[in-house]
């Protein structure tokens, strides 16, 4: 093992994280490990994580090993810590490629501050103690750890020793006192503790599937972080189909896949000071997921060409011991790779990073997607009998007087994009629903002959250019809306 591993683990700690790959060289190429030492490297690297005479505090690391080309190597990844580390009695920072030892007392005072006013899961609440905390919630953790790994090192510990080495214990700076954090409450503390501490949190979790404007089903969240992760993925599984799926001979979940990262990721990095509710609402074409963020970067995320940054690092790393997902950024590239499968022709996944994180999984075709699916009679026969359907269902909504006049304004490209519009919602947030790339043809052809139409409107009308200008329907919208075959993604 090379001998400034741990530097470096202790570097991407202290600062952005980063990723570590055993086995190839520094201009990239593979060089591989010997396949006969493989395990014997990740049980060393796993155990010298947890190690506090190695890593202090402790980060408890998971290597992964990978195949490529004919040659192992190992997968370090290290996320950003909301705690300063030490490696051998010695704080490291990292420099482009190289680590370095920091002493002055200045620079490692700063490098506290700038981790407590990002990392608000690290407060110390100082009256805080073990009587608020629940001892059911640590007993299903040590469960959930065996199953994840059955000689877990922390499965075993008492319920204080499990806070001090997961990071739910540290010194308040401006105190001088040792307590339990923010954290601790969100992860084992009683509902009632809960509210105290975060007034403000809550998950509201939506079926909007025909009532677009309220709802058809709802869920809030107010409790713990361990069983608020089951309370919505049941909210999912409830309302949420699971075809059947093949991956190489291996039956896998394509729900489970996609939506327990998305769930994990609202879990793990909402911004719990915030009063804003997370959200997930199921809509019929699309699912949403949002969180209250302290964005790192803002705008689109680039699935191909992105660096993952814990919000969270303290409430991250358990989900991770928990096995509530696998790893930081493997939502993101999770979402990307099984969502074409889970709904075919639809446009791919989105997320925006702002002060609100959202997350958009369309779970329908686009008409491009549909015609090209419908070419066998089979699919004609089943298009048709549904639209039917349909429009015995929405007809009657529509007054005779109404009808005539929005119908024929409605063209394929105005109708796709009042499908999708809920609420109020950004430009990025419609380019991104609709799939679009090129923004001149989302204004020309979908939301100029919109507004001239009388179905969208500007939410500053005065300010065009606003970087805070938002659109949503008319009630002439609305109803063109529900002229159409589909009461919820015309086409």
């Amino acid at each position: 093992m090379p001998r400034s591993l741990f530097e470096t683990v202790c570097a991407f700690l202290n600062l952005d994280g980063g990723l570590i790959v055993l086995g190839v060289a520094d201009d990239g190429t593979i060089t591989g490990i010997a396949p006969a030492a493989v395990d014997r490297l990740k049980t060393e690297i796993a155990s010298l994580s947890n190690n506090p005479n190695k890593l202090d505090p402790p980060y408890l690391l998971f290597p992964r090993a990978e195949e490529i080309d004919g040659k192992w190597v190992i997968k370090i990844q290290v996320p950003a810590s909301s705690q300063v580390h030490r490696m051998g009695g010695d704080v490291f920072l990292r420099s482009e490629d190289g680590d370095f030892r920091v002493s002055d007392l200045n620079r490692i005072a700063g490098l506290v501050n700038r981790k407590l006013s990002f990392f608000t899961e690290q407060r110390v609440l100082p009256y805080l103690d073990m009587t608020d905390l629940r001892p059911d919630l640590f007993d299903k953790a040590r469960r959930m750890m065996r199953q994840r790994s059955p000689q877990h090192p922390w499965a075993d510990l008492p319920s204080e020793e499990l806070l001090q080495i997961a990071g739910f214990v540290r010194k308040d700076v401006f105190t001088g006192k040792v307590g339990y954090t923010l954290a601790t409450a969100l992860m084992f503390g009683t509902d009632a503790i809960i509210q105290s501490v975060a007034a403000g949190y809550k998950f509201d979790a939506l079926l909007r599937r025909r009532d677009t404007d309220r709802y058809d089903d709802r869920l809030i969240v107010r409790t713990n972080l361990i069983d608020a992760f089951d309370l919505l993925m049941g909210f999912v599984d409830k309302h949420l189909d699971d075809p059947f799926y093949l991956e190489g001979t291996t039956s896998i979940s394509l729900r489970a896949r996609i939506f327990r990262e998305l769930v994990a990721n609202i879990v793990a990095h909402r911004e719990y000071t915030s009063a804003a509710p997370a959200t997930l609402v199921i809509y019929r074409d699309r699912v949403e997921f949002k969180n209250p963020n302290v964005p790192h970067g803002r705008g689109p995320i680039d699935p191909s060409h992105f660096t993952p940054y814990p919000k969270n690092p303290t409430i991250c790393k358990f989900l991770i011991q928990l096995g509530r997902y696998e790893e930081l950024g493997s939502g993101v590239s999770n979402v990307t790779k099984y969502q074409p499968l889970y709904a075919p022709g639809a446009p791919p996944a989105s997320f925006i990073e702002d002060d609100m994180f959202t997350a958009i999984v369309p779970m329908t075709p686009t008409p491009e997607a549909v015609s090209k699916q419908g070419s066998g009679e089979a699919d004609r026969q089943t298009a048709v009998h549904v639209e039917s359907q349909d429009k015995a269902k929405v007809t009657p909504q529509v007054t005779p007087q109404v009808a005539p006049e929005v119908t024929p304004q409605v063209t394929p490209q105005v109708a796709r994009l009042l499908g999708i519009i809920h609420g109020e919602m950004s430009p990025t947030e419609l380019v991104l629903t609709l799939g679009l790339k090129d923004r001149r043809n989302f204004r020309d052809g979908y939301l100029a002959p919109a507004m001239s139409a009388g179905f969208v409107e500007r939410t500053i009308p005065d300010r065009p250019n606003s970087r805070l200008q938002k659109y949503r329907l008319t009630a002439k919208g609305k109803a063109a809306l529900l002229s159409k075959p589909d009461g919820s993604t015309p086409a």
